[in-house]
């Protein structure tokens, strides 16, 4: 956390955590959601999802919600990923650092292509086959 050495600072501070969670909530039709347990922030979750807010905002894509979770239950293998797009499946990714949050980002959530050697094998994932 930057250090806050005058009211400027945490108003600066501010507008910026207002900025991000406003990207997270607003309004789209592709969702991503980032695992944020304690074993997920303890392995990376915090920059997985920096660098997800800063992939988006550098793209300037505005049809994306960003959200996070607690724990989604897949201990050893955090930080989790998953992606929706628009009435498609949700793709669950594990051990998402932030070299590979710009594959799917730009793979998956841009262009529409899963990317398969990141991608967990849940039930989910069995059923669909």
């Amino acid at each position: 956390m930057p250090e806050i050495k005058s009211f400027e600072d945490l108003k600066r501070l501010r507008e910026e955590a207002i900025r991000l969670k406003e990207m997270r909530e607003s309004q789209g039709k592709t969702e991503v959601v980032v695992s944020m347990g304690t074993i997920g922030i303890a392995a990376g979750a915090r920059e997985t999802l920096k660098a997800i807010l800063a992939f988006v905002e550098q793209k300037g894509l505005s049809d994306i919600i960003v959200r996070q979770t607690g724990s989604m239950g897949f201990e050893g293998s955090d930080p989790v990923v998953q992606v929706q797009l628009a009435e498609g499946e949700k793709v669950t990714y594990a051990k998402v650092n932030v070299a590979a949050v710009q594959r799917i980002m730009q793979d998956h959530v841009c262009d529409g292509n899963v990317v398969e050697d990141l991608r967990m094998i849940t039930s989910e994932t069995e059923k669909s086959k």
